[in-house]
């Protein structure tokens, strides 16, 4: 069973919030959201606005780690205070999560389930997205679509409602959810797939290619639990698989350096056809903080806009 957050609140701010077993105390998807992402820009010194045009929209204050060369002088000259100009977005993008909710997602060895990150990761990212003033949806998927939240500006509620709703339940597959996927968000956009791939490599990069093909720019994030990659177990027992309940009996000793060239062999295809597909692939383990991801999609983001 899917481990759920306890209730808590929050305690401090800062980068602390990035780790996942922190998370798993605030019970509210939209804080936890917003600490996370306001926490990550922090730490960037950065601005949250990216894919900035030629269109000024409006000033606000200078901050500590803007850009000095987005300063108003002219405003300076008038007014003797710093304000940085802010420009409109060439386009708002179209944003959406696409969540496997699969059984194989309900496992976790360390307090969180891969669906717990997972939630926590979509949660964030959406928030992100919509400071960005991107139309935000999502769309759950087992062996078919579960729950669609259409991309828009007014959604990020439902986004945030629906993920808190998600629970694995039934065993999936990527082919067809990808292709029900492909007929219904028809307009281009960034969707990002999260995912364990608990199937062959070919035909999870089969599935997640034809988004690519209809034009969107895909990002992937490959989330896999600790004990799924270094099979730390020592004794002697039965092993379920989650997708069809067959249980196993497995010596742990003599199969760990078999079981972990598999899982690495596995990785490295989906990381090998994705990335010649020009689609973004990256490995998450789910007791790592949060930043990472936050990190790995924001230059993905910002690498496919220059693309454009």
């Amino acid at each position: 069973m899917s481990h759920r957050p306890g209730r808590g609140t929050a305690q401090s701010t800062g980068a602390q919030f990035l780790s996942p077993a922190i998370l798993a105390r605030i019970d509210n998807l939209e804080l936890l959201a917003r600490t996370v992402v306001d926490g990550f820009l922090n730490g960037l010194h950065r601005s949250p606005y990216l894919g900035l045009s030629m269109d000024f929209a409006e000033h606000r204050p200078y901050m500590p780690g803007d850009d000095i060369r987005r300063i108003d002088w002219r405003l300076y000259a008038r007014t003797d205070r710093h304000y940085i100009k802010l420009y409109e977005a060439e386009t708002n993008a179209n944003f959406a999560v696409l969540l496997d909710i699969s059984r194989s997602m309900s496992y976790g060895s360390e307090g969180i389930t891969k669906l717990d990150y997972a939630r926590y990761l979509a949660a964030c990212l959406t928030y992100f997205s919509r400071q960005q003033r991107d139309r935000v949806g999502l769309v759950t998927f087992d062996h078919e679509i579960v729950t669609y939240v259409p991309p828009s500006a007014r959604n990020l509620d439902l986004c945030l409602h629906a993920l808190d709703r998600a629970d694995p339940g039934r065993p999936g597959s990527l082919g067809r959810p990808m292709v029900k996927i492909a007929e219904i968000l028809n307009r281009k956009g960034i969707l990002v797939v999260l995912s364990d791939f608990y199937e062959e490599a070919e035909e999870a990069v089969s599935a997640v290619r034809m988004l690519a093909g209809r034009g969107h720019d895909v990002i992937v994030f490959h989330i896999l639990d600790p004990a799924e990659i270094d099979f730390p177990f020592e004794t002697p027992s039965s092993f379920e698989d989650l997708e069809s309940g067959e249980r196993i009996p497995v010596i742990p000793g003599k199969l760990r350096e078999v079981y972990r060239k598999l899982v690495g062999d596995h990785s490295a295809r989906l990381e090998d056809a994705f990335t010649g597909g020009r689609i973004d692939y990256t490995l998450l383990n789910s007791s790592h903080p949060l930043d990472f991801a936050l990190f790995r999609y924001l230059v993905a983001r910002e690498r496919k806009s220059r693309t454009r």
